[in-house]
């Protein structure tokens, strides 16, 4: 996993800026707790902190190698999955190893490949090559976005990092936050490269990025393609079932202790089950977990997204499949925790807004770390496969629109209601959604002669393919990495995904269920309670404390008129919430009330220079 950070400038000498170096990396800290390292060679500066996962003694950063036209050295996030295959070809051409790590292997790969390395690898990664005998810099990011990497132009060069954070910490970066950014942070629609911080954006999912004296030069290596499928049911179960299984294989590679997360839905309890009859033929025991809420189960009720609680069923898949099972269970106390709060909104370097969600998922990983340092996530299933419950919901699907704005509109409008009116009209996030949804379907490649419906369903999966899940995968690394946990997600597989994406929806939903292909590829591994149950998104808790807590911490907010969250939040409005009842709090004013608590406490970490005027 680890945190990189960087500082290229063309016009000076780095070696005298190592004091702000080392202050950049240590942003980094909680990403890589198991070690620290910099390199500096005159216009290039690389900072590393390491979460060891493969070879623990040799897999230090930066790492280099000498050439005679200059050095060349890597600072590397992630993992690649196929190393062992990579690096028994490079020994083949010739290449020494000094180390076991993967880092290495793509240290080796670039100077044998340069930068065509990349379609060569199977994993998640962000990595950056300092290339000293041309003087360039080059970033690559994964196909799919599961590592982040954002960087920040200058005059004359550029600022890196895995997280925003570490770019702010150079005094070149500004901390600017306009309209642009807020636009975004409240629509919800994974605007490429977007970046809360103004002049800061991310380097796009399959990309390389290469910056040298004369400019920034970008090529993407990997897309969805639209391709003919062949294949009829059986064989593509088959498929899906041969995938899966080489996938988790893969991923659980690792000389730290792993797990799995099972919420007892069927993507993490494919993994799971996956994964432990893997483990047991290696004479081991899966460890899982999964978080839960005090008195869930006795008073759950259910709503617009989740018909059943989560425990009865992560119970089955835990007795089933014999793990060591642990229950993560969190009471309205530890959930809205201001320090719990600050550490998420810190993690995230947004106040993104989610509440509980995030709240508990790091309370979880937090939870797990103390046992395990490498987990594996269903994450993904459900933009893969077709699970959310908009994918079968025909006015959602038919929406002129991105289709989880369509299903329920708790998705944008419970984020707008306390801002002011005057920062409302500002935004215009309605006509900014529009705007995106054009642009997202102009990036849809269709083929010739489908229907219009496959060709709907087709850019109803790209979207949340190269949007939505994006969204889900940042959360999920910054809550991780938060605590120095490693989240592996086997449904990002590039293979997988090209596959399934281009499985006509027939046969997505053979069955007339959803995630028809998933359900029948592993259920050789789940119980049947399993295989039967509908999609429920991660938990939430019912507990009436929650929102009643909530408000009191508002209370304090509001009590200081002075305050900068009031150039975003309209204080008449937000007295009303916190003088109602607490019973009449529905579910979209709890996530307002959420979403303002994350702004408080963003403004008070950050001190963001706020231009929404």
């Amino acid at each position: 996993m680890c945190g990189i950070t960087g500082w290229v400038s063309f016009d000076r000498d780095l070696s005298t800026e190592r004091a702000t170096l080392d202050a950049m990396t240590a942003t980094m800290a909680c990403r890589g707790p198991d070690g620290s390292g910099t390199f500096v060679d005159g216009h290039a500066a690389l900072g590393h902190r390491r979460l060891a996962i493969i070879d623990l003694p040799g897999g230090t950063q930066p790492m280099t190698v000498s050439t005679p036209a200059g050095a060349v050295a890597i600072v590397y996030s992630g993992e690649t999955y196929n190393f062992t295959e990579l690096r028994r070809e490079l020994i083949g051409l010739g290449h020494g190893f000094t180390t076991d790590s993967d880092t290495e292997v793509v240290l080796r790969g670039y100077l044998q490949w340069g930068t065509s390395l990349v379609e060569r690898l199977n994993g998640m990664y962000a990595f950056a090559i300092w290339d000293g005998r041309d003087e360039k810099l080059v970033m690559v990011r994964d196909r799919m976005g599961i590592k982040p990497f954002y960087f920040y132009p200058t005059r004359d060069g550029v600022l890196f990092g895995s997280e925003p954070k570490a770019i702010l910490a150079n005094p070149l970066a500004r901390r600017v936050v306009d309209t642009a950014g807020l636009r975004e942070l409240f629509a919800m629609t994974k605007a490429p490269g977007w970046s809360l911080w103004q002049g800061m954006s991310e380097v796009l999912p399959g990309t390389v990025a290469t910056l040298t004296s004369r400019g920034l030069d970008t090529r993407t290596y990997w897309k969805l393609d639209a391709r003919e499928h062949t294949d009829d049911r059986e064989t593509t179960v088959e498929r899906v079932r041969e995938l899966m299984t080489d996938i988790v294989d893969r991923q659980l590679v690792a000389d730290v202790p792993r797990c799995v997360l099972l919420s007892g839905g069927l993507d993490s309890s494919a993994v799971t089950g996956l994964a432990a009859a893997r483990l047991a033929e290696q004479g081991e025991r899966l460890n899982t977990f999964s978080v839960d809420f005090a008195d869930l189960e006795d008073n759950f009720q259910p709503d617009e997204m989740r018909d059943t609680p989560d425990s009865p069923y992560v119970r089955e898949v835990a007795e089933l499949v014999g793990s060591d099972h642990r229950d993560v269970v969190l009471d309205s106390a530890e959930l809205t925790d201001p320090a719990v709060r600050r550490a998420v909104v810190s993690a995230r370097d947004i106040p993104g807004g989610m509440g509980d969600l995030d709240n508990s998922l790091y309370l979880l990983f937090k939870a797990i770390r103390e046992r395990s340092t490498v987990a594996l996530s269903g994450e993904s299933a459900d933009e893969i496969f077709g699970g959310y419950r908009w994918f079968h919901d025909e006015t959602a699907r038919n929406a002129d629109t991105f289709p989880w704005h369509a299903f329920s509109s708790s998705l944008t409008s419970n984020r707008l209601a306390l801002l002011t009116p005057d920062l409302r009209t500002k935004l215009d996030v309605d006509g900014y959604i529009r705007d995106q949804y054009a642009t997202a379907l102009d990036a849809v490649e269709q083929l010739p002669n489908a229907s219009d419906f496959e060709q709907r369903m087709r850019a109803i999966c790209h979207m949340h393919l190269t949007r939505f899940v994006r969204m889900l995968l940042d959360r999920k690394d910054r809550a991780s990495m938060a605590v120095g946990l490693e989240v592996r997600v086997p449904f990002c597989d590039h293979r997988l995904v090209e596959y399934v994406y281009n499985t006509p929806w027939s046969l997505k939903s053979f069955d007339g269920r959803e995630k028809s292909l998933l359900r029948h590829a592993t259920k050789h591994v789940l119980p049947q309670s399993v295989i039967e149950r509908v999609k429920s998104p991660y938990p939430s808790t019912q507990d009436p404390r929650y929102a009643a807590a909530l408000q009191e911490q508002l209370r304090e907010v509001h009590a200081d008129p002075h305050n900068a969250i009031f150039e975003i939040i309209d204080r008449a409005a937000l007295g009303e919430v916190i003088t109602a009842e607490t019973a009449s709090i529905t579910g979209d004013v709890r996530t307002a009330m959420d979403r303002v608590l994350d702004i408080y406490h963003w403004i008070d970490i950050y001190a963001p220079d706020l231009q929404v005027a």
